[in-house]
């Protein structure tokens, strides 16, 4: 055996270096041409005999996928009702602030807990997929067996990103890029479910382990500032805490999703994945999924621009993504109705326990 290979195919002893932008864009490009060059045979129908050769997933995974998507809309029910409305009126938030607070609440629960999952994954197990992108397609075989810990992240991103597209239509507060976040989920969930079904499953905890972390700054931002005005009364250390999230939150979308997303997953996808394996099944398909995702995070990181120029100009931290007016005071109108409600319950009360006394 050669010492520079290694018995799942060639691979080399050292780790590659992390490409640049400028080698990302020309190799990858070359070899995408090159790909579509070779590729006579490329169709529908060569995409069905794919489709049937290579994906692999059952119908038990698909009834955990819509089972579990159900469950997190019904935790997360329970945990508005029980638990998260209460604190938002024991905190005495704003009406607004308090009719949007259950939402980052919930995601800042479910985000912090997934992201911590893909963190042990890449650097406290055997996994070197992070320092080693191009180690995703090693030894990779149609329909291989998914590594456990591995499937279980999947089904727990697979089916909260299902749940989520139910959620930012009936349950979210709409915002300006609502319609995107839609696109986005589906996106998002298509990836997660035809990368499980081809076996790509490694390079797709890279992807989640990328995107989660500024899920979590987000909503632990967005939960400071609707804190920060509680009790009618202004907290510093709220606010110094939004201002915080706010800048992490930026550097961290850029090195994450802007810097480190490309250059290691979309350079590992469009590059090392035809040096691994040549005959690759939907290299097209998933690199063009994946770029529509980058694409997508440049628009997002527009309104980030936008959020700091504001912060800067205005020195207040707020959702720039928000119809502030319009959604704000339909949702803090729906909460007054509802406390108007209980008070009037309890007037209703209080007349049944005085009138025997002043009859």
């Amino acid at each position: 055996m050669d010492s520079d290979s290694h018995p799942g195919g060639d691979r080399p002893v050292e780790v590659e270096p992390m490409p640049g932008y400028v080698d990302l864009i020309t190799r990858a490009s070359t070899v995408m041409v090159g790909a579509l060059r070779d590729c006579s045979a490329c169709g529908l129908e060569l995409s069905r005999r794919t489709l049937q050769d290579n994906a692999y997933i059952t119908w038990t995974e698909i009834t955990l996928f819509f089972f579990c998507a159900f469950l997190w809309t019904q935790i997360r029910r329970g945990l508005t009702e029980c638990l998260f409305k209460p604190l938002a009126q024991w905190c005495r938030l704003l009406p607004k602030d308090a009719a949007k607070m259950p939402e980052s609440a919930w995601k800042l629960v479910f985000c912090s807990m997934s992201w911590s999952y893909s963190t042990y994954l890449l650097f406290f197990t055997s996994y070197s997929f992070f320092h080693d992108p191009p180690s995703v397609f090693y030894d990779w075989k149609s329909g291989m067996t998914v590594p456990t810990d591995i499937a279980i992240a999947y089904l727990i991103q697979g089916s909260f990103y299902g749940h989520s597209i139910y959620a930012t239509v009936y349950m979210d507060a709409w915002r300006k890029d609502s319609t995107v976040m839609v696109v986005h989920h589906v996106i998002t969930l298509a990836l997660i479910s035809f990368s499980y079904a081809f076996r790509y499953h490694n390079i797709g905890i890279l992807v989640l382990f990328l995107h989660d972390i500024n899920d979590v700054q987000l909503e632990f931002t967005k939960l400071n500032v609707y804190l920060k005005s509680r009790g009618g009364s202004y907290h510093l250390l709220n606010d110094i805490l939004a201002n915080i999230g706010s800048v992490s939150f930026s550097i961290t979308w850029f090195w994450f999703r802007l810097y480190w997303f490309p250059l290691k997953v979309l350079y590992a996808t469009c590059v090392s994945s035809l040096q691994s394996v040549p005959n690759i099944p939907f290299y097209f398909f998933f690199n063009a999924l994946l770029l529509a995702l980058l694409l997508m995070n440049i628009y997002w990181f527009l309104f980030i621009v936008v959020f700091v120029v504001k912060v800067l100009k205005m020195k207040e931290v707020n959702d720039v993504r928000e119809y502030e007016e319009e959604e704000g005071s339909k949702a803090a109108a729906g909460l007054l109705r509802d406390l108007q409600a209980q008070n009037n319950d309890d007037d209703d009360d209080d007349a049944g326990h005085h009138n025997p006394a002043q009859g």
